[in-house]
């Protein structure tokens, strides 16, 4: 496996480079995680694919040199743009886990021409959630995103209410508390959260663009996944029947380890 770093503007990207094959698989990981963590499902198609494993900002080694500013769609495209070209890649497949997921619908909406097949492993950004939705608020509702972030306690008072009301499940509380232990764990979260606000996707574009360039999809759910729940998917599988589903017998954070490509 090797390592390198693409530098575009102030954003510099991490990844890990794997395999041999002609055909190419971009991969984008989940929340705290980081390219590697991909490195087992690389090396199972290293002879078919040449992978390359990102690190996503705020994450791994990659960083992001323009603080809480927004990362547009539109820089997305030109970061990804120029690395495509950097290694003379013309056509390429995606798989994204989880906030993975974003960055693969991100990628399909600005070259859709370009893309082979799509592997969505519980992939964020089907159904809008309550986080991204504060996120996007006015500065002074993001203010009160921050301090709730960055002071636990807050975070925890509002994460219970809103669960009594029903508006997130419990196993998504856990998750965020597991993802919230230290004062960079927090800052991780927050960051990710605000600078990342603005990759909303609408399912029937998507589905619409999969669908006029003929990309085969593959969506791999957890049964028991309480983060990214298979009720939730239906806002893109139902308007993309011929999407192909793979349930596994784990929750969220077995998905990557028990897949198959």
């Amino acid at each position: 496996m090797q390592t390198a770093f693409f530098t575009y503007k102030q954003a510099t990207l991490c990844y890990h480079k794997i395999g041999r094959g002609s055909k190419i698989l971009l991969f984008f990981h989940g929340y705290g995680q980081h390219g590697k963590v991909f490195e087992e499902n690389s090396r199972f198609l290293q002879e078919e694919y040449t992978c390359y494993l990102f690190d996503l900002f705020f994450h791994g080694e990659s960083t992001w040199g323009y603080g809480e500013e927004v990362l547009t769609k539109d820089f997305w495209n030109d970061i990804l743009k120029a690395f495509l070209n950097t290694q003379h890649i013309e056509r390429f497949s995606l798989a994204g886990f989880s906030m993975g997921g974003r960055f693969v619908f991100a990628t399909l909406e600005a070259i859709p021409q370009r893309v082979e097949a799509i592997y969505l492993m519980a992939p964020d950004g089907v159904k809008t959630n309550f986080w991204y939705n504060l996120a996007t608020y006015p500065t002074i509702f993001r203010k009160l995103f921050r301090s709730m972030i960055l002071h636990p306690s807050y975070f925890y008072s509002v994460a219970n209410v809103i669960h009594k009301l029903g508006l997130v499940d419990k196993g998504l509380i856990r998750f965020a508390e597991s993802q919230m232990k230290t004062e960079e764990m927090r800052s991780r979260v927050y960051h990710s959260w605000v600078v990342l606000r603005e990759l909303l996707f609408d399912m029937r574009k998507i589905a619409s663009l999969i669908r006029k360039h003929g990309i085969p999809t593959n969506m791999v759910l957890g049964k028991f996944d309480k983060v990214i729940t298979i009720k939730n998917m239906q806002h893109l599988l139902k308007h993309l029947p011929e999407c192909k589903v793979e349930l596994l017998d784990t929750g969220h954070n077995g998905i990557i380890s028990q897949w198959k490509p």
